[in-house]
């Protein structure tokens, strides 16, 4: 397995572990990340809504910062379903927001940066991008 820096992992039995490994640094071939005696499996991020739900994310420059919405319709943010973390990625940094139900499925982060890209993480349908 060869892994770059910044990529997100996710333990390949599903609803059974919910595991999420994002790698700090890249990691050579001889590298085994597993979990739960399986390899991980690299989460591929998705890039375009299907479905009511809405998960891409928005982002808004805004004054501050850049303020990043899921959804062109909001997210649900309920018990079983819901937003877990956001996080926007400029060229050389990370931001990250971890989310709770019943929040409002939007973060804001204090940056000034020409290009970013923003991530989320929906409990039930993985790893999306902008």
């Amino acid at each position: 397995m060869s892994c770059e820096r910044s990529e997100m992992y996710q333990c390949s039995q599903g609803e059974k572990c919910h595991c999420l490994i994002e790698t700090l640094r890249s990691c050579g071939e001889d590298c085994a990340m597993t979990c739960c005696g399986s390899p991980l499996a690299k989460a591929q991020p998705k890039t375009a809504d299907q479905g009511k739900e809405k998960h891409v994310p928005v982002i808004e420059k805004v004054a501050g910062g850049i303020k990043v919405k899921i959804g062109s319709i909001p997210h649900p943010m309920e018990p079983d379903h819901y937003i877990e973390l956001i996080e926007v990625r400029t060229t050389d940094e990370v931001h990250r927001k971890y989310l709770k139900p019943g929040m409002a499925p939007e973060a804001m982060f204090a940056i000034n940066a020409d290009h970013v890209t923003a991530l989320e993480f929906c409990n039930k349908h993985g790893l999306w991008t902008s």
